[in-house]
């Protein structure tokens, strides 16, 4: 498939959409999934142009799984949760939703989500989660 850079998330790492942001560098950005499947649900992405896990170049893979574990630190720090699902969905018969690579990060006690991209959460618990994560990733 090829990349369309006028996907969600490629507007995203351009600044056209608002975002709530916990981490950015030159190669990757974190930021709160809006339609949470549990509370502090963030999502990584590279801002390199690739659809899928398959698509992403070795190097870029590296990187982003070590910012990967990085934000999942400071998450389960912040949020004081002793688990973490990293889920990535590569490809629309594995439930990609959005066709730019991304790790999503789920903090849990125990195992229970609710349903992908189901509904909107509330955008102010959302912003309090990140603001707690991203002090912990200042710190």
């Amino acid at each position: 498939m090829t990349y369309n850079d006028q996907n969600i998330f490629a507007k995203i790492i351009r600044g056209e959409l608002p975002v709530i942001k916990i981490y950015e560098d030159d190669k990757t950005l974190a930021f709160m999934d809006i339609m949470p499947q549990a509370d502090g649900h963030a999502l990584v992405i590279p801002k390199t142009s690739a659809v899928t896990l398959l698509d992403l170049p070795g190097d870029d893979a590296a990187y982003t799984i070590q910012i990967v574990q990085k934000v999942a630190r400071a998450i389960e720090k912040a949020l004081d949760k002793q688990g973490i699902i990293l889920m990535q969905l590569s490809g629309e018969a594995a439930g990609q939703t959005v066709p730019h690579v991304h790790f999503h990060l789920i903090p849990s006690n125990v195992h229970q989500l609710g349903k992908h991209a189901a509904q909107m959460g509330d955008q102010d618990k959302i912003k309090a989660f990140a603001e707690q994560i991203k002090a912990v990733l200042d710190a």
